[in-house]
């Protein structure tokens, strides 16, 4: 009975969501008399058998084919699952991993499938829907000061964390990206990337090819500190090449009609 009652509730969000664009948790938790915790397990599962879009709060419906081409925002959430799902093929059952804050990196959820992960991340989102996740793995959070502007934890308590282990892959993201230097942002707490990078033996960033034009002024991580780059289809060709000479993979995420 109850698994039949799980199925038919799963069914019923799928279809509220496509109706209504974007639910969050609370509202499906008192719709059908549940807890958060139950909704976020049901999202995790809905969103890895690719029947919703998993975002932070709730869930919003796929992107079709149509609207993949016609709405740019769309088109965005789009690319950012498909580097996730290319950036994925670094993690293996057992995989030590850190996952920075961020939509990108974020996107890796639904699928980190794999058995006895340990996942250490500085944002609580991404904690929140792993220790609701039906395959769990450990989590391990960074702790220190709360920073509004990156909603994620900082500071020197959070790096003092990070350096106690060390991590088979960092997952990081990017608020621009520069040929010349490496991973750049407006925030001036970058040291928690940097300890993010030193401790792990893999570092692998996240980030769609547009960010090549959004000029930041603060360097997060130089391409020296970078292994692997993970962006769309849409990165030219030289700057490719520039980044190879460099060092760096350079790994191109497949879009489907783009």
């Amino acid at each position: 009975m109850q698994k039949r009652n799980t199925q038919q509730r799963r069914n019923d969000i799928v279809e509220w969501v496509n109706q209504a664009g974007h639910v969050h948790v609370d509202e499906m938790a008192s719709r059908f008399g549940t807890s958060q915790v139950t909704i976020r397990k049901d999202l995790a599962a809905l969103a890895a058998e690719k029947r919703v879009l998993r975002e932070f709060g709730g869930a919003a419906p796929l992107p079709s084919a149509e609207t993949k081409h016609n709405t740019p925002l769309s088109t965005v959430t789009a690319r950012k699952i498909a580097i996730a799902q290319e950036a994925a093929q670094f993690v293996s059952d057992g995989t030590k991993l850190i996952l920075d804050n961020g939509n990108t990196t974020a996107a890796l959820l639904p699928f980190l499938h794999q058995q006895k992960l340990v996942v250490l991340t500085n944002s609580l989102s991404i904690a929140g829907a792993l220790t609701s996740a039906e395959n769990e793995p450990t989590v391990l959070m960074t702790g220190g000061t709360w920073d509004a502007h990156s909603q994620s934890f900082q500071g020197e308590m959070a790096k003092n964390m990070i350096t106690a282990y060390s991590f088979d892959v960092a997952f990081i993201g990017a608020s621009g990206l520069d040929v010349s230097r490496g991973s750049t942002t407006f925030n001036e707490l970058t040291g928690l990337s940097q300890a993010m990078a030193e401790v792990a033996r893999k570092v692998v960033i996240l980030a769609e090819s547009d960010k090549f034009f959004h000029r930041m002024p603060n360097l997060e991580l130089a391409w020296d500190n970078i292994d692997v780059l993970v962006t769309d289809n849409r990165i030219d060709e030289n700057t490719k090449q520039q980044l190879e000479d460099k060092g760096v993979s350079v790994k191109i995420a497949p879009l489907n009609g783009d």
